[in-house]
């Protein structure tokens, strides 16, 4: 502000910058004469210094509200920006930096709240360009603002904005805002001219119009909507009446004055005493009876409590009006009978309530977040009802919200949902879904499904509880004064017991699961190891050894523990009682060489043995242990000399041929040996062939095996003896409340015989009979508390009262296990409620009309013919409410109860002398069904009417009256869809609640629905018990049943598919029939076969299962003729076989294919027989290893020994022999492969759920080759790989379903398309290859058909001024009872008004009948409005199709109608009205053109739907309705374009004059194609003389013409177009010409040379071109 004013001191010229504060001051010297140096420096310091001030801070204080402060920065600065010293501002000026202030705090966001107001209008934005588009498209851009203020709720009065902005940011003030384009009224088409006003004479015709859209936002106002013509007819031959009788409107009604009310009743009183006096001399009885009465009717009346009826009057004047609309004398109007100036009529009471009574408590008295608003209401009764008032009296009941809070209110109760505990995991379900064949199976395992129950419960229960109690503390120790102090409650403990279930429908939350799937542990059964070899004959306890009695043992070890299940493995140790047993022995590992006695080189000699001390199992031990066995004593042997035979050395035992002797069995195993070379002359011979065999016996021990056999654990029982068991321990993971003992039997079993004595098996390894075990907790029922007694009806019942029940229920939460205390037997009571008392039903009670009150006689003296005792009057009643049983009641339950109040009074008529008097007419009497027949009803003639002729003539009194009775036919027909199939509803079981597929029926026959519809012969709705229906046509459906995936059972495991190593073995099943009808689906399938599944695992098979076995080496037989030496080359040979190799060595000969053929050793090979000289060398021994890795680099070696030296002269071949180590032929490398994973298995007895998934380890050669795991395993080499892995099988769950809800009511009560609907819900989804869920979820039936019945206004008469040709009149009209069909569109028919009786009388949401209103007849020359139009259609300001937001409009409006045109000036305004609406639509305006007539069309403007209007289009746009050319086109074959120039038609073109103008059409030239015959012609004369070279021949004219290629639009004409299309043709036509006479043809042929001579020809005559 300082600045501004500042600089304001020196104002500065447009193009001048500011001067120098110095040469300012020099000017002003010389101007002003001296200058204060003092009032200078002050003068600057004022400009140049101003005081700054900071945004105020936040509002400190210590209390909440107007006690806080809050600061600023005040400081001071130059006017360039920089701070200055305080002292340079002035100080008077300082603005503050503190002030007073209002603390918000949080609890104030109750109290203050923002005041939006409504947005102001849209004001223009000043725009710079002020020039405006000439048509506007979209509108112009505006603002608008709104007056928001901050205030408090209480009382709205206006509060600081920071109060408000604390808890919530000030809305926004302004925005931007579109004030459309302006939109000019739019009218409708004229309707045709009315018909002539006067039959005679003349008169006027009129057509008037209606506003179809109001003018908007500035636009010009709506034209004429009548226009007017005069008509003439023939001549009148009467004179026309210039005078009209007019009527005008009745006055207010009026109390009669009291005077004349007091003359009245006191003439009335004499007459009734005089009566009275009369009654009372003759009848005293009488009179007492009828004072009792009208006592007893005042009583009733209740007069004066809610209604007062006065009757009063009121009158009307009737003048005589000219045509020119001024008043005339009333002779002018010359009638016989005037009308009627006074009537009686009620006078007008105002409807009176009383206060307000107070709120009731609010309706919620406890406190919680999500819904913390209850409602309090406040009532006022009627006073006095209204009386011809045509306002209704105000609402009797107001309702708010209100809020509990503060310290002694509760938190409200909430509910929650509880579950009970799970049922045991059940297999069956899923297997039943899955193959109900496997259904019988017991002990399953694997994936199941378990369920349990849920309840509501009152889930704050505990806590309000708590607090109840401690309010109760806190008042008694308030109240008890001899304690001085009180115990603080330290803590909370709340009782930890089951809630008791309250009803379903009070829990809101999402409902918790009541199915899960679940795991039994499958039962792993025992797996053992193949049995070992027997062993040595041993003491059954070496550390102890009794006697002499031994046993051999052969032992198996568990490979796999048992888990679950019985647990039980097979026995583990067989035993064969021995002989001379020994614990430990020597065992011969080898034979060290011959050596031959006495040191002689050759000879006799002897073999050490190499021996082992082993114990019973074999295993080498410390040899001091074999001190009492019986060493082994040296062989004999022969250490060939020169020419001595050589044998080989013995081969090992074959394995035993029996594993025991007996009777008929022996076992016996045998060795050989062969001969390596034949003796010479002299030497030692070889021996014959039995020699080179031996036997002998083994497996000597008897058949008899013993072992131990053990039963299975039994109970685990609770033993005092184990009670020092820590009983809280856990064991295998388990909570256990005590350990017991189970026991078992073991019993000594002879094998294939049974049981014997126990000694026949070794004591010291009989199994364990007793175990300690844990005995699980007892589990006791735990149930909860019943529920409350289900409410019995609280309210009266109507009509007959039935006695209903009323019941509570508990729920099982845990069930007994492990005898546990059981449940108790009763889960459910009911008893019957105490009878409800009947409702009373509430009624209007009609008291005696009262006499008939007329006109007061100073009122109707004056009117000519009036009678003071009678003529028309109104009478009133009194009404009061009962009850049914005609108990008195308060107005207020029949206003609530009754129905429409009836009439309180009447129009009545006291018979003057003339007036005829009747009965009322009777009912009709009823029709006995004759189609045809008449009924009837009857009135009678009553006191002196009875003797008059006038009254007995039943031509103008009927005193009966007839009707034809209707001929009732009626017809049925269907309407609307088929309802869904819906299945007869059967008993459903439920299985621990669960229910399983097959429960409920899903499928099959059902009954789908369609409803009737009956109608009369009138087409009239009826009830469809008239056409003999029961309301439906039913026919039978079928709903498919889902058929599951059905696969066959697995196939076998085929083998493994490796005979060495690790390999896979697959079994699969066969798809039988594929799923339909939402069925289970089928497991993946197999991507290539699509119709297998596969189950795959591992295998190994035992490299060494099956080995070659091979017999000695056969004497190598010399293959040269000269036998003489017997020795030399030759071939010996050796058996092969292929064995099963066991424990106890090769048993079995099997087929070749089951050993490796590779490893297949030779049977037959070359050898030398050395002769009788020669050295004599030993089989090779195996080759040394080869040192890895293999490469190259090693060498492995075997050797041999010399079993006979060669005579001297000879040497010995070498005793060793190498080869290098060459990779995958005699050296290799081996690793480990591992397999893939199997697919997941599953136990036997289990459909899902957790299994297992394997692979095995390989030992693989470096060349590929599976070989022995024992090859990997000595090399030591690293186990990395986890082989087994657990793995899970979706269970196959069902889709469950709930049951079907009861059907709903009806969605609509009467009418064709009504229909109930029914759900179910999820209760279990599907999983895996379950049964997916059906997708009905919803099923519709139709509802029966019900006719529709309503009341409805029919047309009002016309107009009626009774005795007068215009004025006020009335007009009536009656109400109908109507039947339709529910729809919108059906308008109803007519039906008797019974049908209508139990309908309250609502018409369009208006309970009061108007049945007559006034209304206006215009007298002869008035000019008056005629009747509103109808709403026009909802219209929305739009652009584009886009609604813009201003909301729709609707509009009628009234047309001027003049009667005579020398009263135009009397004329009112046309009126206009309108409305807003909601559902409105957009619509453009388009202009519409016919086709063009001559030079003219007409042109109109048509909204979007069709309908023609004025106004609306824009006027620039509008097309020209005229195309008349000016000077007119009188040239032959010319016409006026669009563009208002002549032109010519098809087929011609223009020649123009030097002007511009047509000179004449000429025919376009046609360039002609000679024949053969006029060869000679030259087309190019064929043209125009040149149209541009003046011509020779100009016929006299004196001006120039031309083709004119171009139109008068500047463009090319079409005839140019189609000349070059024409010459562009030709060319082409040339060339190919050309190209085809040129070309060489390759096969001359005849036919081609005929295709192409017509083309030839056609050509001829255009050579020249």
């Amino acid at each position: 502000m300082g600045l501004n004013e500042g600089s304001a001191a020196f104002p500065r010229g447009p193009g001048l910058s500011a001067p120098p504060a110095r040469c300012v001051g020099v000017l002003v010297v010389l101007l002003l004469g001296s200058w204060d140096a003092r009032a200078q420096s002050e003068f600057q310091t004022s400009s140049v210094y101003l005081w700054k001030t900071g945004p105020w801070g936040r509002c400190m204080g210590d209390e909440c509200g107007p006690g806080g402060i809050q600061t600023r920065a005040v400081w001071c600065a130059h006017v360039e920006g920089w701070t200055t010293l305080p002292t340079n501002c002035k100080q008077p000026e300082r603005p503050d930096n503190q002030q007073s202030c209002f603390r918000v705090c949080d609890w104030h966001k109750e109290l203050y709240d923002w005041q939006i107001g409504p947005w102001n209008q849209c004001r223009p934005v000043l725009s710079r360009s002020h020039e405006k588009p000439q048509e506007c498209l979209r509108g112009e851009d505006g603002i608008q603002t709104r007056d928001i203020t901050c205030i408090q709720k209480s009382n709205g009065v206006p509060a600081e904005d920071v109060i408000c902005e604390y808890f919530e940011p000030k809305p926004r003030q302004e925005q931007a805002c579109l004030i459309p384009c302006r939109q000019d009224c739019i009218v409708a088409e004229f309707a045709p001219w009315t018909e002539c006003s006067k039959t005679c004479g003349n008169g006027l015709q009129h057509r008037t119009r209606h506003v179809v859209a109001p003018p908007q936002f500035g636009g010009s106002a709506c034209p004429n909507l009548t226009e007017f013509q005069v008509c003439q007819s023939s001549p009148c031959a009467a004179e026309e009446s210039l005078y009209s009788l007019n009527v005008g409107p009745w006055s207010v009604c009026s109390v009669p004055h009291s005077r004349q009310i007091r003359q009245v009743r006191k003439r009335g009183k004499s007459k009734d005493k005089e009566k009275d006096r009369e009654k009372a001399v003759r009848d005293p009885e009488a009179r007492e009876l009828i004072k009792k009465k009208r006592n007893r009717n005042r009583q009733n009346r209740q007069d004066n409590k809610y209604w007062d009826i006065q009757i009063g009057y009121q009158t009307r004047q009737v003048t005589c009006t000219h045509r020119n609309g001024k008043p005339a004398a009333l002779s002018f109007c010359k009638q016989d009978k005037l009308p009627i100036t006074f009537q009686s009529c009620v006078i007008t009471k105002e409807c009176q309530v009383s206060e307000w009574s107070e709120w009731t408590p609010c309706s919620k008295t406890c406190f919680d977040m999500t819904t913390p608003k209850g409602n309090r209401t406040r009532s006022r009764t009627i006073k006095q009802l209204p009386i011809g008032s045509e306002s209704e009296c105000p609402q009797l009941e107001e309702t708010e919200q209100c809020i509990s809070q503060g310290d002694g209110v509760a938190p409200c109760i909430t509910y929650g949902w509880r579950t009970t505990e799970w049922t045991e995991c059940r297999v069956d379900p899923l297997l039943n879904q899955q193959d109900k064949r496997r259904g019988n199976q017991t002990a399953l395992c694997g994936g199941g499904i378990q369920t349990r129950e849920m309840y509501c419960v009152q889930a704050n229960e505990n806590l309000l509880s708590y607090l109840n109690t401690l309010k109760e503390k806190e008042e008694s120790q308030s109240q008890s004064k001899s304690k001085a102090s009180a115990a603080p409650l330290l803590s909370i403990t709340f009782e930890i017991t089951a809630s008791r279930p309250v009803d379903h429908r009070l829990c809101t939350g999402p409902l918790p699961s009541t199915s899960q799937l679940c795991h039994i542990p499958c039962p792993t059964e025992c797996e053992t190891s193949a049995w070992s070899a027997w062993g040595p004959c041993t003491y059954e306890n070496c550390d102890d050894p009794q006697a002499k009695k031994g046993f051999k043992l052969r032992k198996r070890r568990i490979t796999n523990e048992p888990t679950g299940g019985t647990g039980n493995c097979p026995h583990l140790l067989e035993a064969i009682p021995c002989e001379e047993p020994s614990c430990y022995d020597w065992r011969i590992v080898g034979l060290e060489e011959c050596v031959p006695d006495n040191e002689k080189p050759c000879g006799p000699g002897t073999q050490v043995p190499v021996v082992i001390c082993v114990n019973s199992d074999g295993e080498e031990v410390d040899r001091q242990l074999c001190r009492d066995a019986i060493y082994p004593i040296p062989v004999v042997c022969e250490a060939p000399c020169p020419k001595d035979c050589v044998l080989s050395m013995w081969s090992a035992w074959s394995s035993c041929s029996h594993t025991c002797s007996g009777k008929t069995t022996e076992g016996k195993q045998m060795r050989a040996r062969s001969i390596l070379a034949y003796a010479g002359e002299g030497g030692v011979q070889c021996p014959n062939s039995s020699a080179l065999q031996e036997t002998r016996s083994c497996n000597e021990h008897s058949c008899t095996v013993y072992h131990w056999q053990t039963g299975p654990w039994g109970q685990c029982i609770e033993d005092a003896s184990v009670s020092a068991f820590n009983s809280s321990a856990s064991w295998n993971g388990e909570a256990t409340c005590s350990v017991g003992m189970q026991t078992r039997k073991v019993i000594c079993v002879r094998v294939n015989v049974g049981q014997v004595g126990p000694k026949k098996c070794p004591e010291n390894l009989r199994p364990e009979t007793v175990r300690p075990c844990l005995l699980p907790c007892r589990k006791d029922c735990i149930v909860t508390p019943f529920s409350d007694w289900t409410l019995c009806p609280s309210s009266c019942q109507e009509g007959d009262v039935i006695v209903k029940k009323q019941s509570r229920h508990r729920v099982i939460i845990q069930l007994p296990a492990n005898g546990g205390r059981e449940c108790p037997d009763t889960l459910f009571e009911e008893k019957e409620c105490e009878a409800s008392p009947v409702c009373y039903s509430y009624r209007w009670k009609t008291h005696k009309w009262r006499r008939c009150q007329l006109v007061p006689w100073y009122v109707r003296q004056d009117s000519p013919g009036a009678h003071e005792t009678c003529g028309p009057g109104l009478q009133a009643r009194a009404i009061t409410c009962r009850r049914q049983d005609g108990g008195q009641a308060d107005i207020s339950e029949c206003l609530k109860y009754a129905g429409p109040l009836p009439s309180l009074t009447q129009t009545c008529q006291i018979p003057c002398q003339d007036d005829c008097q009747f009965t009322n007419w009777s009912k009709f009497s009823s029709c006995n069904g004759d189609c045809g027949g008449v009924r009837t009803r009857k009135r009678t003639l009553i006191g002196k009417s009875k003797k008059k002729d006038k009254c007995r003539n039943s031509q103008l009194y009927p005193l009966i009256e007839n009707q034809f009775c209707p001929c009732d036919k009626y017809s049925a027909q269907p309407v609307g869809n088929w309802s869904d199939c819906i299945l007869p509803e059967g008993k459903v079981e439920v299985l621990l609640g669960m229910k399983v597929q097959g429960d409920i029926k899903e499928c099959g026959q059902g009954y789908r629905y369609q409803a009737m519809a009956c109608y009369d012969q009138n087409n009239r709705l009826v009830e469809t018990s008239r056409c003999n229906s029961h309301g439906y046509i039913e026919e039978a459906c079928i709903i498919p049943c889902p058929s599951d995936c059905k696969l066959s059972e697995w196939s076998n495991w085929s083998r493994c598919s490796k005979s060495c190593g690790s390999g896979v073995k697959v079994r699969s099943k066969w798809l039988r029939e594929k799923p339909y009808n939402g069925g289970r689906p089928c497991p993946k399938l197999d991507h290539i076969n699509q119709a297998q599944v596969y189950e795959v695992v591992p295998c190994h098979s035992d490299c060494s299962q099956y080995i070659w076995v091979t017999e000695p080496w056969s004497v190598c037989k010399v293959t040269n003729v000269d036998l003489k030496e017997n020795c030399g080359e030759g071939v010996q040979t050796r058996k092969v076989r292929c064995m099963l190799n066991t424990v106890d060595g090769p048993s079995d000969t099997v087929e070749d294919y089951l050993c490796d053929p590779e490893e297949m050793p030779l049977g037959a090979r070359k050898c030398t027989l050395p002769c009788p000289e020669d050295c004599v060398m030993s089989e090779w021994g195996s080759w040394s290893p080869c040192s890895l890795p293999c490469n190259g680099s090693s060498v492995r070696e075997r050797s041999s020994e010399s079993l006979r030296q060669p005579i001297e002269g000879k040497s010995c071949p070498a005793a060793t022999e190498t080869e290098v180590c060459t990779l995958n032929k005699n050296c290799y490398h081996y690793d480990y492969n591992v397999t893939d994973w199997s697919t997941c298995q599953l136990s036997e007895k289990a459909v899902c759920g957790n299994g297992i998934k394997t692979r095995m380890l390989d030992c693989v050669r470096s060349d590929g080759k599976s070989v022995d795991l024992k090859y990997c395993e000595e090399l030591g080499l690293e186990k990395t790989w986890q082989m087994n892995i657990s793995c899970v099988v979706e269970c196959p769950v069902n889709c469950q379903l709930s049951d079907w809800s009861s059907w709903s009511d009806c969605s609509q009560t009467c009418g064709l398309t009504g229909k109930m609907i029914r759900k179910r819900t999820i209760n279990q989804p599907f999983q895996g290859d379950g049964r997916p869920c059906p997708s009905q979820m919803e099923q519709f039936k139709p509802c029966p058909v019900k006719p529709c019945y309503r009341w409805q206004y029919g047309q009002w008469s016309a107009c009626k001024v009774e005795d007068a040709q215009c004025g006020e009149g009335t007009r009536a009209r009656n109400i109908s009872c109507v039947v339709f069909d529910g729809s919108i569109e059906d308008v109803g028919k007519i039906v008797d008004e019974e049908f209508c009786g139990e309908i309250e009388p609502v018409i369009d949401g208006n309970k009061k009948m108007i049945l007559e209103e006034t209304c206006s007849v215009p007298c002869p020359g008035d000019c008056y409005l005629k009747e509103w139009s109808e709403w026009s259609l909802c219209q929305l300001t739009c652009v584009n199709g886009e609604d813009l937001g201003f909301g729709g409009i609707q509009v009628r409006s009234r047309a001027v109608i003049i009667q005579d045109l020398e009263n135009q000036h009397l004329c009112p305004e046309q009126a206009l009205e309108t409305r807003p609406c909601s559902d409105g639509h957009c619509y453009e305006y388009k202009w519409m053109a016919s086709p063009w007539k001559g030079s003219s069309r007409t042109v109109w403007c048509q909204r979007s739907d069709g309908l023609n209007v004025t106004g609306g289009c824009l006027v620039m746009r509008q097309p020209d309705a005229d195309r008349s050319c000016n000077p007119p086109c009188s040239q032959p074959h010319a016409y006026c374009s669009e563009t208002r120039t002549c032109s010519c038609e098809d087929g011609y073109t223009e020649v123009m004059s030097s002007d511009g103008t047509l000179e004449q059409c000429t025919l376009i030239p046609v360039v002609v194609i000679p024949t053969m015959e006029d060869k000679k012609g030259d087309v190019k004369t064929s043209r125009a003389v040149n149209p541009t070279q003046p011509s020779s021949n100009q016929s006299g004219r004196g001006r120039t013409w031309f083709l004119q290629p171009f139109g008068p639009d500047g463009r090319l004409k079409t005839w140019v177009y189609g000349v070059a299309a024409g010459a562009f043709v030709l060319l082409i036509f040339i060339v190919s010409m050309i190209y085809l006479a040129c070309k060489k043809p390759k096969k001359p042929q005849r036919r081609q040379n005929n295709r192409l001579k017509p083309l030839t020809l056609a050509y001829d005559g255009d050579a020249d071109m």
